[in-house]
């Protein structure tokens, strides 16, 4: 067998991204055993600095093992029983997903559907909760990632409260890169990705918990239904050092480098880097002619869904990207498959160099669709956009 030597690639789409070389030298340090003194310092190091990043003092704020799925199924299996009613503002792929994931944690789940593109819309899900009794919890995608579209989170806590239900939040592409205040907002459980805004690669789901959620699991008249994302079992392995599972020591090595860059840099400055990002692609997008599916008022800044013009095939145009320019792009989801390309600006990718270098390939690869753009006026506006905002 040859040996595997992976091509280079500029990761602009909905994840992974690329990673700081200091991460990628975290992850090259002599492996310890996981229950090991000098590792035990590394896993607190990372629960603080996920404190910081969730904006939160939640003591059970730790990184699942698994990818952003098992942090959204390790947040429903636990505080989800047989019976109990689910309430999932639903307005795209994710949202469905939770509500997936609820049907099999044998929950009552009532959606409140929205078409993609728009956010959550409290009154809808007020109506939808104050219609039911005894709602467990209610959850919502902040940042729903098949579209770029920003969801408010603060008024939909409101509601969950009011009805004395848990507020689950998916911040998978939200977290690292867009403003989230865990504690400020009423934000019960919380799960997230590694591998996006946060800057390390995929296998970790950081996740938190409020007082709230340890109640209501505490409470539980059965036990988890899985016992590797039971979650008081991996509250145990990372605050009093009880064995679970190996953990993966490189990943985490490789997460608390990530959450190093992340607060070296200042949260508020890393949102500002992301939204300063973004709105060059936003005018960059606007001068080509292409639409973005969010609205103005509701995207997110980490991640852009644009519209594929009538008659350009969005999936030649992301060969082309590759084996033209090695820039990944991803295509769209759900009712937008075939429709979208989904542009990535997430952790160490977020920068405007990296905004010059799509829109440049992004014209070559949809004039070779046939698609007319006037040479150069993505990139043009694009470092107008730059030039404003820092004037």
């Amino acid at each position: 067998m040859d040996e595997f030597n992976p091509p280079a690639r500029l990761l602009m789409g909905a994840g992974p991204s690329n990673i700081h070389p200091r991460v990628a030298r975290a992850m090259m340090a002599p492996l310890l055993g996981h229950l090991d003194p000098d590792f035990l310092r590394v896993m607190d190091d990372v629960r603080e600095m996920l404190r910081e990043v969730f904006q939160t003092r939640n003591p059970a704020t730790l990184p699942v093992s698994g990818t952003g799925t098992a942090g959204m199924e390790a947040s429903l299996v636990n505080v989800l029983e047989p019976g109990d009613t689910f309430v999932v503002g639903t307005n795209g792929y994710f949202g469905e997903r939770l509500a997936e994931i609820g049907r099999r944690c044998g929950a009552e789940v009532v959606t409140v559907d929205h078409p993609m593109g728009s956010p959550v819309d409290p009154d809808a899900l007020r109506a939808s909760v104050a219609s039911l009794k005894r709602v467990k919890a209610v959850a919502v995608v902040h940042a729903e990632t098949s579209t770029g579209v920003l969801t408010p989170l603060e008024p939909l806590a409101e509601i969950a409260h009011e009805a004395g239900a848990l507020l689950v939040v998916d911040a998978v592409t939200s977290l690292g890169g867009v403003e989230f205040r865990a504690d400020e907002w009423g934000v019960d459980v919380c799960y997230s990705g590694t591998q996006k805004c946060i800057g390390a690669p995929p296998g970790l789901a950081p996740i938190t918990l409020s007082e709230r959620a340890l109640s209501v699991m505490r409470a539980r008249k059965t036990k988890v239904q899985s016992f590797y994302l039971d979650l008081t079992m991996l509250q145990d392995y990372w605050e009093q050092r009880v064995y679970h599972h190996t953990a993966p020591v490189s990943m985490i090595y490789a997460l608390r480098e990530a959450l190093r860059l992340v607060l070296e840099e200042g949260l508020e400055n890393r949102w500002a880097r992301h939204a300063h990002s973004a709105a060059a692609l936003y005018a960059g997008l606007d001068a080509m002619g292409l639409a973005v599916v969010a609205p103005e008022s509701h995207r997110v800044p980490s991640l852009t869904a644009v519209r594929s013009p009538e008659g350009v095939p969005e999936a030649d145009v992301r060969k082309y990207l590759m084996a033209q320019h090695g820039i990944e792009v991803s295509g769209g989801l759900s009712a937008l498959a075939g429709k979208v390309w989904r542009v990535g600006l997430m952790g160490h990718n977020s920068t405007v160099s990296n905004v010059f270098t799509f829109l440049s390939a992004f014209e070559n690869a949809l004039a070779a669709q046939g698609f007319e753009v006037a040479p150069g006026a993505g990139v043009a506006a694009a470092q107008r956009s730059v030039r404003e905002r820092m004037a």
